[in-house]
């Protein structure tokens, strides 16, 4: 059994190493085989292995053929990710090897789509429980199983996607089970002034970005009475060029000017590590933010929440924008202070019953583990005997949270 970790950053190992690591404690019997793309990638499977890397699970770093390797360098790698694409077709013996591939990305289903892998079984993770069409699009039927956080993600993908309900196994939230807590992030500190944790997200014709987001900072440069954490989706810079395929738009991230990088109140992260451990939804007193799945780490713990809509789109009543009901929402940073007060002042009386409401459709958390339930769920996928993680009795209590 394969885990395949195929990306430029590292934001997706933690939605699915754990059930990795759950099925190697559980007894199956099974190979398990994690598989990775770049040595960034390899460092953070050994960082959250728990020691199980080597001893039970094996790592293998699957690379480009030369040919491949010169297609994937200079301006091609410079607007899409070439390299991601480009590896399945160079490493089909690998993938030949296994019985079942598990995933947390779409883009796998290439395998079976246009390498003819047809009896290699796949099983998608997700990553993330956001609200995004692109998580429910025609493709989530392509999987063999799919294992979701909540009833909100089954239900929309069987009813906007076509994917049987009989595929899907409802699981929780494995990255919940291995995330930080509210660390301390340099140089902010506890002084008194709420922290907020300003999140956009990459794709060009959802985030607010390119539209607002230096306003945004210019914003919180004049007003030092909050500390900001910038700490967009790890996408956003990583590549000069910003190009998105669910609706075909391009734009540039840009640089960062330095008068945000030396204001006092402002903490800046472009996409280290922290950015994918809920170390800033955690820290966070309140969340900025537009089209990002991380409103809803977030909401582990229901805090204020303000929505930016520079695009101006007409929002109300989609279920792609579902989580803008859980704070104001503006169209124009100039509403901006206002909608923070109001949204400190408001919470307890009228957003938190919502966020409350919305985290437990997105998110089935009970005592058990997420891990050892997407691992046992895999495991009965894949007709393999698990004794270690034999289901407990059905009336396993929810977790509260908040």
């Amino acid at each position: 059994m394969g885990f395949l970790f195929n990306h430029d950053q590292v934001h997706q190992v933690a939605h699915s190493l754990p059930i990795a690591l759950a099925l190697a404690r559980g007894g199956t019997g099974a190979e398990i085989v994690v598989a990775t793309t770049n040595p960034r990638l390899s460092a953070e499977v050994i960082r959250l292995g728990e020691g199980l890397i080597g001893p039970a699970i094996r790592l293998v770093e699957l690379g480009l053929k030369r040919r491949s390797s010169r297609l994937a360098k200079g301006a091609l790698e410079a607007m899409v990710p070439a390299t991601k694409l480009l590896i399945y077709g160079d490493n089909l013996d690998f993938f030949r090897s296994l019985d079942v591939l598990v995933v947390a990305e779409k883009t796998s289903l290439i395998l079976k789509t246009r390498h003819g892998l047809k009896d290699l079984k796949i099983v998608h993770t997700r990553h993330g429980a956001g609200d995004r069409a692109i998580g429910f699009d025609k493709a989530s039927a392509g999987f063999d199983h799919v294992l979701v956080s909540g009833r909100k993600i089954r239900d929309r993908l069987v009813a906007e996607a076509g994917v049987d309900p009989a595929s899907i196994s409802v699981v929780g939230y494995p990255k919940f089970d291995m995330s930080a807590g509210p660390g301390h992030v340099r140089p902010l500190i506890d002084d008194g002034r709420p922290v907020v944790l300003y999140n956009p997200h990459v794709s060009p014709h959802l985030s607010s970005w390119y539209a607002a987001g230096r306003q945004v900072l210019d914003w919180f440069v004049e007003h030092d009475d909050h500390h900001l954490i910038f700490a967009p989706h790890v996408m956003l810079f990583e590549r000069p060029f910003v190009l998105t395929i669910d609706k075909l738009r391009v734009d540039r991230p840009g640089r960062i000017e330095e008068r945000y990088l030396r204001a006092p109140n402002i903490h800046i992260d472009l996409g280290s590590r922290a950015s994918t451990t809920m170390a800033y939804t955690n820290r966070a007193d309140i969340y900025l933010g537009d089209a990002s799945s991380q409103v809803y780490e977030f909401l582990l713990k229901p805090r204020p929440c303000v929505f930016l809509n520079p695009h101006r789109l007409p929002w109300k009543g989609d279920p792609n924008f579902a989580h803008w009901q859980a704070g104001p929402v503006i169209e124009d940073v100039e509403e901006l202070g206002a909608a923070l007060a109001q949204a400190q002042a408001s919470h307890a009386t009228t957003h938190r019953p919502i966020q409350q409401a919305m985290f437990d459709a997105s998110f089935d958390l009970t005592e058990e583990p997420s891990a050892i339930r997407a691992a046992r769920a895999v495991a009965v996928f894949a007709g393999l005997s698990a004794p270690g993680l034999a289901a407990p009795p059905q009336d396993t209590r929810r977790v509260a949270h908040g």
